[in-house]
């Protein structure tokens, strides 16, 4: 819907989770440590990308957080 001064609203303005990724760019890291973290995610975010990609547990980590989510559907 556009709004009156022609512009689009945010609301009409919507992309999936899994190619947003696809948009954002990281910053190059200097040191080793982090050009590490920069390609490896900790267990934690891969577990919170597993929670969001499964939508049931998407949808309940935002009513009760990731935890229990994750924990209902993959603990």
């Amino acid at each position: 819907p556009k709004e009156p001064s022609g512009s689009l609203s945010a609301d009409s303005i919507k992309i999936k989770r899994e190619v947003a990724n696809a948009f954002v760019k990281r910053k190059k890291r200097a040191s080793p440590y982090e050009w590490y973290f920069e390609y490896y995610k900790s267990p934690m975010e891969q577990m919170q990308e597993r929670c969001e990609n499964y939508p049931p547990c998407g949808h309940l980590s935002e009513q009760v957080g990731f935890a229990l989510a994750y924990n209902r559907f993959f603990g």
